[in-house]
């Protein structure tokens, strides 16, 4: 599992990319991602694009990232998602709550 965050040029968008199993193993990795940042972006987009897994803790992990950016004025996009990812986003309702890219 590795977890990599990376702001825009001009600093108002963070980039966070996960790769492989996206669980509560990963959950202070994740927070440092966003936590961990000498910006205030206005905008995240976290990337799926080699996540492999998700599970219960990862969604409950993405509402943390949601409050901590501003809860409903959040934008947040999650991209790159695999048919099996998007498949558990949209059964959690999640398209309600992020952009799904």
């Amino acid at each position: 599992m590795a977890i990599i965050s990376q702001a825009s040029a001009d600093g108002q968008e963070l980039t966070i990319v996960i790769r492989g199993r996206f669980d509560f193993a990963s959950h202070q990795e994740f927070r440092d991602a966003y936590e961990r940042v000498t910006i205030t972006p206005r905008r995240y987009l976290v990337d799926l694009q080699d996540t492999s897994y998700l599970d219960s803790s990862a969604l409950g992990m993405l509402l943390l990232l949601r409050d901590h950016a501003g809860g409903e004025s959040a934008q947040i996009r999650l991209t790159n998602c695999s048919s099996d990812v998007r498949k558990i986003l949209a059964i959690s309702n999640f398209e309600q709550l992020f952009q799904i890219i």
